[in-house]
C-alpha cells in the first residue's frame, strides 16, 4: 500500500473545498479524498451508525421471532444477539478500510470485481438502498405522521405525509457526507431519549414466560434460522456502505476504533430495539395479524405522551436511516459507471438523489409497502442477505489475498481493469444458493426448502462458503504476486 501522497498522483482526486463545513454540498462524487479534506474521529461514527437503526422497521425485526416464526423469548433473544453480532463485526472490518483507502465501498469492491464485474454488487447495492429499504422506511414514517396528524383531528392524506418524508431525507442526502453525519448526530439525543422511554416501558410489559408455537412445518430450529438470517440481513444491510462515512478520517486515524465504533452502533441499536420489538410482540392486548397496524401496537405498552413522541421519533428515525440509504444508494450508482453529458460529479450525484426520491415516491404511493404483517418486509431481510453475503466473502477473500495492499489504487478508477475471477464467483454463489430460498412459503420456497423445511434458511450461509471457496481457487497465486511486486516497490502499509 502506497503513501497518500503517492495514490493521489495515480487516481482521481475530489474536485473542490469541503473541509468540515455542514452547510455546503459535498463537492464530488466517488472519487479519492485527499489527505488535506480528511476530517474527523472513530466516536462520531457511534451515533452514526446508531441513529438510522432507531426507527420501527428495527422494532418489527424482534416482532418477526415471536408474532411470525413463533419463537419463544431465549430462542428469539439469540437469534437475535448472534445474527446482529455476526453482521456487526463484517461493518467493523469494512468501516476501518475507509481511512485507509479513501473511497467509497462501491469503489473499494472494484479491486476484486473489475470495472464491470462491480456492475453485479454496486447495482444491488443500489436497488437495495434507493428503492427497497428506502419504501419501507418512507412508508412507514408516513404512516407515522398520519397517525399524530390524526391525534389533532386533522386528516392527512398518505401522499402529503409520505411526500414530507421523502423530501427531507432527500435534501439531507443531497448536502452529502458531513450534512448527514451532523444529522444523525442532531437526532441522536432525541430519538435515544424517547426510545429508551419507549423500550423501558415495553420491557415493563412483557410477557417472558410464552412458550414456542413454531411454525408447523419448519418448526423451532427451522424458524430460528429464518430469524438469524433475518437479523444477519438486517445488520449486515449496512455493509455496502461502511467506508462511504469512514473514508473522510485521516489516513493515521485508529482503524481499530473506526470500526469498534461504528459497528458498536449498529449491534446496541440492533438489538435493543430487536429485543423491544420481541417483548411487544407478548405484550397483552397488542395484535399482529395481516390487517393490524403495527405501529398501533406501541399504545399497548405505554401511555399516550410516550406513544406519541415514538410515533414523531419514528419518523424521524426514518429519515435518519433513509438519508444513508439514498446517498450511499446514488453513490452504487455513479459507481456502476453511469456518465450523465455535461454534468459535472457532484451534479451527478445530486441528480441521482432526486431522481431516487422521485422513483421512491411514485412506487410508494402506488404501492404502500409497509412494514407489518403480509408485507414480506421478512422476505425482503432474507434476500438482503443472500446477495450480500456472497459480496462479502468476495471482499474479505481479496483483502486477505492481497494482504490489504491495492498499490496505487489506480485499479479503482482504470475503467479497462477488468476481472472474471469476483463476479463469477459471486454470481455462482447466487445462482446455486436459489435452491435454499426458504421464506415459509410467502413468496418463494425453494425445491431443498421444500425438501427439507426444518433447517430453516441457510441460503447466506451456504452463498458466503461456496462463493469464498470458488474466489479463493480462482486466485490461487494472486497473494504471491501482491508479495513479490510489495517487495519491489518497496511499498509501506
Amino acid at each position: 500500500m502506497q503513501s497518500v501522497e503517492e495514490v493521489e498522483k495515480h487516481v482521481p482526486v475530489r474536485e473542490g473545498e469541503y473541509g468540515e463545513r455542514v452547510a455546503a454540498v459535498e463537492p464530488g462524487g466517488v472519487e479519492y479524498i485527499p489527505l488535506r479534506e480528511r476530517h474527523g474521529r472513530p466516536l462520531d461514527l457511534f451515533w452514526t451508525w446508531m441513529s438510522p437503526n432507531l426507527e420501527f422497521a428495527t422494532i418489527f425485526v424482534g416482532v418477526l421471532g415471536v408474532a411470525i416464526f413463533g419463537l419463544n423469548m431465549a430462542e428469539t433473544a439469540s437469534a437475535i444477539v448472534i445474527g446482529t453480532a455476526l453482521g456487526s463485526v463484517t461493518h467493523w472490518i469494512l468501516s476501518s478500510w475507509g481511512p485507509k483507502y479513501g473511497v467509497p465501498m462501491m469503489v473499494q469492491s472494484r479491486g476484486p470485481f473489475g470495472f464491470l464485474g462491480n456492475i453485479l454488487p454496486a447495482g444491488l447495492n443500489a436497488f437495495t438502498g434507493t428503492i427497497g429499504w428506502f419504501i419501507t422506511n418512507s412508508v412507514s414514517g408516513a404512516f407515522a405522521l398520519q397517525a399524530l396528524a390524526g391525534l389533532i383531528k386533522l386528516d392527512v392524506p398518505f401522499f402529503l405525509a409520505f411526500l414530507v418524508i421523502v423530501v427531507a431525507q432527500v435534501a439531507i442526502a443531497t448536502f452529502g457526507h458531513n450534512f448527514i453525519h451532523a444529522f444523525e448526530r442532531w437526532a441522536f439525543p432525541v430519538l435515544g431519549i424517547v426510545f429508551a422511554a419507549a423500550c423501558i416501558l415495553i420491557f415493563s410489559h412483557g410477557n417472558y414466560g410464552i412458550a414456542a408455537k413454531p411454525i408447523p412445518v419448519v418448526g423451532e430450529f427451522g424458524g430460528w434460522m429464518l430469524l438469524f438470517t433475518a437479523t444477519f440481513g438486517y445488520a449486515a444491510g449496512w455493509n455496502p456502505y461502511a467506508a462511504d462515512y469512514t473514508r473522510y478520517l485521516p489516513p493515521t486515524t485508529n482503524r481499530q476504533m473506526v470500526g469498534l465504533w461504528a459497528a458498536a452502533g449498529v449491534f446496541v441499536s440492533c438489538v435493543v430495539l430487536e429485543m423491544a420489538g420481541a417483548v411487544l410482540a407478548t405484550v397483552a392486548g397488542t395484535k399482529w395479524g395481516a390487517t393490524d397496524i403495527p405501529t398501533v401496537q406501541l399504545s399497548k405498552a405505554m401511555p399516550d405522551f410516550i406513544y406519541y413522541l415514538t410515533l414523531l421519533c419514528i419518523a424521524i428515525g426514518a429519515v435518519a436511516a433513509n438519508a444513508i440509504n439514498i446517498y450511499s444508494g446514488t453513490m452504487s450508482l455513479v459507481a456502476v459507471g453511469i456518465r450523465e453529458m455535461g454534468m459535472t460529479l457532484r451534479q451527478r450525484r445530486a441528480a441521482l438523489a432526486v431522481t431516487a426520491g422521485v422513483v421512491g415516491y411514485l412506487i410508494g404511493v402506488i404501492f404502500q409497502a409497509n412494514v407489518g404483517p403480509g408485507s414480506k418486509y421478512e422476505f425482503f431481510l432474507l434476500l438482503i442477505s443472500y446477495w450480500i453475503a456472497c459480496w462479502l466473502a468476495v471482499m474479505l477473500v481479496d483483502y486477505w489475498l492481497r494482504r490489504g495492499d491495492y498499490g496505487d489504487e489506480s485499479m479503482f478508477y482504470d475503467t479497462k481493469y477488468n476481472r472474471w475471477q469476483g463476479v463469477v464467483a459471486m454470481a455462482v454463489g447466487l445462482v446455486v444458493s436459489v435452491g435454499l430460498f426458504s421464506d415459509n412459503g410467502v413468496i418463494y420456497n425453494a425445491p431443498i426448502a421444500n425438501a427439507y423445511p426444518g433447517i430453516g434458511d441457510v441460503t447466506f450461509i451456504v452463498g458466503f462458503l461456496l462463493t469464498g471457496v470458488l474466489y479463493y481457487v480462482f486466485n490461487l497465486g494472486l497473494g504471491k504476486k501482491t508479495t513479490e511486486a510489495r517487495a519491489a516497490m518497496g511499498s509501506q502499509t
